[in-house]
């Protein structure tokens, strides 16, 4: 192997790997309204609310009372 392919596969390796731990989500609300998040919501105990990342990239929160369900895609 040269001394660039090496490097290379290690890097392509340690990115499938992270790719592999997201967990794209839906969350339904109570009015139908679906949000696609990049990984799954976190729920914050203390505020009552599901934190997430939007598709876009932005971060938001929803009521826990809002939702409906929330499931994997």
């Amino acid at each position: 192997m040269s001394r660039r392919t090496f490097p290379a596969i290690l890097l392509a390796l340690g990115l499938a790997t992270l790719a592999g731990c997201t967990s794209p989500s839906v969350i339904t609300l109570n009015d139908g309204r679906e949000l696609q998040t990049r990984d799954q919501p976190h729920y914050d105990a203390a505020s009552g609310f599901y934190e997430f990342e939007q598709l876009d990239g932005t971060r938001a929160k929803v009521n826990k009372d809002q939702v409906s369900t929330i499931h994997e895609l």
